[in-house]
């Protein structure tokens, strides 16, 4: 059976200076966390083509990890898997009284397909079950906040990736959530796939730092109006395009057969993975209204019947693609 795709799309934002709001109303420092890891040569790649930018300069040991500082941004290295190490958004701040506003980790991506690949993606396993273990990190049933630059970032990455004559030997795509490690922040991935010759390639490494030049924070994303789960009625990127930010995109399998339509027939965890999602884009955006626009291309009428009434009971509105733009 095709996977059924919900994509949960966010709709404008607004922007306004973090320096100005600061000069306002005094809080305690909100940093950017950027999170690598000295065992993934996707990971350490970026990492290092970033510390090698003007600005930088030694931070302090947290639990014997490393860190960097450039104004509002901390980059940390350790030395264990990526999905490995959780809550590393609260440690830092035990460690160093500074919130943490977002979390980016730095990775490879693999794929079938080993197809050459730069990649964004929120993170989280909500299809999974209480009583299921998480082959690549995270805790079932659940999903970090989605980062609100995902929508920004994935074009941006796109303009990147051109200007450097990655394209077309590199797809640049967004990933459903699919793994951890477990955050409370708004997170999200970037990452190089999909094979080592590709992790260590020095240009894609370059194109991912230099995304490093918006995670000073000089500016923050706050979401006005508009949120989704994605009816495909265009191309990937055509989408994309008319969608300031992105939030969460599930993949799950919404029951083995047909239960004569009654929703509480359709077996699986896909209602427990759009309130998770749900609850999360929410979260993220707590100045957004929250739409559903679902792949109509991944449904069987079935499932698109059960996942349109199950939206329904829990009042969650189903966009138009006009309502995305």
């Amino acid at each position: 059976m095709t996977p059924v795709g919900i994509r949960h799309l966010i709709g404008r934002v607004s922007r306004h200076r973090r320096r100005f709001a600061a000069h306002f109303v005094k809080r305690r420092e909100m940093v950017t966390l950027v999170v690598a890891t000295t065992t993934d040569p996707a990971s350490i790649g970026p990492a290092s083509a970033l510390l090698a930018m003007p600005g930088w300069h030694p931070g302090p040991l947290v639990e014997d990890m490393p860190s960097f500082v450039n104004r509002e941004v901390r980059l940390l290295k350790h030395d264990n898997g990526i999905v490995k190490e959780d809550h590393l958004d609260k440690r830092w701040e035990a460690a160093t009284g500074e919130v943490v506003d977002e979390v980016i980790f730095l990775s490879k991506h693999t794929a079938i397909s080993n197809r050459p690949a730069l990649t964004v993606h929120p993170i989280g396993v909500p299809h999974l079950r209480e009583d299921e273990v998480s082959p690549a990190g995270g805790k079932p049933g659940w999903a970090a906040p989605p980062n609100p630059r995902i929508g920004p970032w994935l074009r941006l990455l796109k303009t990147i990736a051109e200007s450097h004559n990655l394209l077309p030997e590199f797809e640049v795509t967004l990933e459903a959530t699919h793994h951890g490690p477990e955050t409370n922040s708004p997170t999200m991935f970037v990452e190089i796939g999909s094979t080592e010759e590709y992790w260590k390639r020095q240009d894609a490494a370059q194109a991912i730092a230099l995304f490093g030049k918006d995670w000073g924070l000089e500016e923050e994303l706050q979401l006005e109006t508009g949120a989704g789960i994605m009816v495909r009625t265009k191309s990937f990127w055509d989408l994309v395009a008319d969608i300031m930010c992105l939030g969460i995109w599930i993949l799950f399998y919404p029951g083995q057969s047909k239960a004569q339509g009654d929703i509480e027939g359709v077996g699986g965890t896909w209602k427990q993975a759009i309130k998770v999602a749900f609850e999360t884009t929410s979260a993220a955006f707590p100045r957004g209204e929250v739409l559903a626009h679902l792949d109509n291309k991944s449904f069987k009428s079935w499932q698109k019947n059960a996942i349109v009434s199950f939206l329904a009971e829990q009042n969650i509105k189903i966009g138009k693609p006009g309502d995305f733009c």
